[in-house]
């Protein structure tokens, strides 16, 4: 009977409980947003600051706050491991209990508070200062503790919070939300973060998968320094000694605007193994016309031309120009087979 009285309630909601909903979502989402256009707005040289901060931290970025921001400050961390910046969250009062512990002078903070006043962050912040551990603050009062003590404070703006009685977090969650993905993203494009390195570190489930499909030999290939390469009339010594330098079991033979006239393999050393051909030129020895792929092709493609040439390695040109050299083996630590 309950079950049965349970349904008609269900059945019978009427007009005006389906407006009131809406409405009260609807001035949710628009205060959020219109929150979240004034923290772009906002956004000045501060940002980079603690940017080169992050991406100087040669541990890891610890990211705490208290309360609702510690749920937060976990995802942020999440989303910044998972982006290519290791990090860690640490509970602010757990750390007066011993997690101190899990700080180091190698490490850098993000510390998360609205008030900038939680009483539960003191002896954190206390411990950067005096182990001279840079601190980044993510709250809305510029005037707080936390911004005084911080060596970079990112000062959310005086947004009205969702919450009918202005006391739950809701806006300024979504702001403290926002600016950790913010953090993240520019970090990885600082970094350049690709596909390949996502999927190191995501080798598992849908997201992975999907990863495996879009990479790029773009995303695999070797480039600038770590290229092999060599003029035509360089002697098979220096191509020798360039070759065990870049380790990738060839070397290109370009000319003077790097087009590409042949490539020399290990195997090409080994079968003029001669004497005099350390002073020979490269030239002389080089296989002409080697296989070649375009950047924009699929690395699958790349494994697929590798596998049936019986190859290792393909030089990557664009417009016969040299841009890079993939090798099986960057695409197998992609997953990519």
């Amino acid at each position: 009977m309950a079950s049965e009285n349970q349904a008609v309630k269900s059945a019978t909601i009427s007009s005006n409980d389906v407006d009131g909903d809406l409405a009260s979502a609807h001035r949710v989402l628009k205060l959020e947003v219109e929150a979240l256009q004034a923290l772009a707005d906002s956004l000045g040289a501060e940002f980079s600051q603690a940017l080169d901060l992050f991406q100087a931290t040669s541990g890891r970025v610890v990211v705490t706050g208290m309360g609702k921001s510690g749920h937060v400050a976990v995802k942020i961390a999440a989303t910044l491991s998972s982006t290519g910046t290791p990090a860690l969250f640490v509970h602010p009062a757990e750390a007066s209990h011993g997690d101190l512990g899990m700080i180091t002078p190698a490490d850098s903070v993000l510390a998360l508070s609205n008030s900038g006043e939680t009483h539960e962050l003191s002896d954190l912040v206390a411990y950067t200062r005096r182990f001279k551990i840079p601190l980044v603050a993510i709250t809305a009062n510029k005037n707080s503790t936390l911004v005084e003590a911080a060596d970079v404070a990112l000062t959310l703006p005086d947004s009205e919070e969702a919450c009918p009685m202005g006391l739950a977090p809701t806006t300024s969650t979504t702001l403290m939300m926002a600016l950790g993905d913010t953090i993240a993203v520019a970090l990885m494009e600082r970094k350049g973060f690709s596909p390949g390195d996502y999927y190191v570190l995501h080798p598992r489930g849908q997201l992975a998968q999907r990863t495996i499909q879009v990479l790029r030999v773009s995303d695999l290939m070797n480039t600038g320094d770590q290229l092999p390469l060599a003029a035509g009339d360089s002697k098979v010594a220096d191509v020798l000694v360039e070759m065990t330098v870049k380790s990738l079991g060839c070397i290109g033979i370009v000319t003077a605007d790097n087009h590409l006239e042949g490539i020399i393999t290990d195997g090409d050393l080994r079968r003029h193994l001669t004497e005099g051909v350390f002073s020979r030129p490269a030239r002389d020895i080089m296989t002409i016309g080697p296989k070649t792929i375009r950047p924009s092709a699929l690395a699958s493609e790349a494994v697929q031309i590798m596998n049936e040439k019986k190859i290792t390695n393909l030089f990557v040109t664009e417009d016969d120009i040299v841009v890079g050299l993939i090798h099986i083996h960057d695409c197998l630590r992609a997953g990519v087979a």
